[in-house]
């Protein structure tokens, strides 16, 4: 190999070589490049980066967990002088605690004195620097959808999710159940053909299925139980002919209207 060198003198990211040269995941080292090159205060959640890449959100979301078990990524919870807290993500060019610029662990906030420990708070998402939402509970959800989540460990046990997992999984799964797909037929959507080995927590691969399984043609319409048909006229029997005929009232068939009339004519001609 040759290379033809050319000086930037803009529009170029400096990385290391470690970092580039990095064995393992190439997602790894493009997802590692492309947050390099962004500017501060970019957003970097699992979604911005899927919108970017054509990788999905499974092999996205493994590439941040091994730059951050690297060292190269952080994510801290920061309480601000209003009191909300945010997520910041810190980016590093070689791996934290290896660098001078490294920045300051934030101040740990005294907890209130009513409390004897500070409550332990959840790891944040990757994300932008945004203000935390609640995070969705069972007691929010359908709790169809969530009985045909839980009934999942039945049919491979692998698929154990938590209360949360299964919360946030819920609302894709009410879709389906208001769409007319029974329990039945969305745990078979579910379970078929799953890989012998997770590379990610069972509720991604599920979350996964759900986002990208269409969902199926909505019923005909059905017509409505109130049309009103016509009644059958009952059978009678043709004073001519005795043949059977539908009329309202007893008389001649239509052929022997028809010939009787024929006959009158003929008679008054």
């Amino acid at each position: 190999m040759i290379h033809v060198r050319t000086r930037l003198t803009a529009d170029f990211t400096v990385i290391s070589n470690a970092l580039a040269q990095r064995r393992g995941s190439a997602v790894t080292v493009g997802v590692a490049a492309y947050i390099a090159s962004l500017p501060d205060g970019s957003p970097v959640t699992i979604t911005a980066l899927c919108e970017h890449f054509s990788e999905g959100e499974i092999l996205v979301s493994r590439a941040l967990r091994e730059l951050e078990a690297a060292g190269y990524l952080e994510r801290r919870r920061e309480r601000m002088p209003t009191g909300q807290v945010r997520t910041r993500t810190y980016f590093y060019d070689v791996p934290r605690g290896e660098g001078p610029d490294d920045p300051p662990e934030p101040p740990r906030p005294r907890p209130a004195v009513r409390e004897a420990t500070p409550r332990r708070e959840a790891a944040p998402a990757y994300g932008p620097e945004e203000t935390e939402s609640r995070a969705p509970t069972l007691a929010d959800a359908d709790p169809k959808a969530v009985a045909v989540l839980t009934a999942l460990r039945r049919v491979d046990p692998r698929l154990v999710l938590s209360a949360q997992e299964a919360a946030r999984l819920a609302p894709a799964v009410a879709e389906w159940l208001a769409a007319g797909v029974g329990p039945r037929e969305i745990t078979e959507l579910l379970t078929v053909r799953l890989p012998d080995r997770f590379r990610a927590r069972p509720a991604s691969v599920l979350a996964f299925r759900l986002r990208e399984t269409p969902l199926p043609a909505p019923p005909p319409f059905p017509l409505p139980p109130n049309v009103e048909r016509p009644a059958a006229l009952p059978f009678q029997t043709c004073d001519g002919c005795e043949r059977a005929f539908r009329a309202p009232v007893p008389g001649h068939c239509r052929s022997c209207r028809e010939r009787f009339g024929e006959e009158r004519l003929r008679a008054a001609g």
